[in-house]
């Protein structure tokens, strides 16, 4: 008796968790190449907390 035996719904399981695994690769590494991006960028990297910081208002001349 051979209990090895694959049925054809496990190669479309397996088909089907393989796509899902891809999808999911291909999802991280685009966040994590747009989020080298944008650390090298070299600009400050700052959150919005709902808090008025100076240095984000735009700079007045008279």
């Amino acid at each position: 008796m051979d209990l090895k035996a694959t049925h054809e719904l496990h190669q479309r399981r397996l088909s089907r968790n393989v796509g899902v695994a891809l999808t999911l690769v291909f999802f991280v590494a685009v966040v994590f190449g747009l989020t080298v991006v944008k650390v090298t960028s070299g600009e400050a990297v700052q959150g919005f907390d709902h808090t008025v910081r100076p240095e984000l208002l735009p700079v007045e001349t008279n």
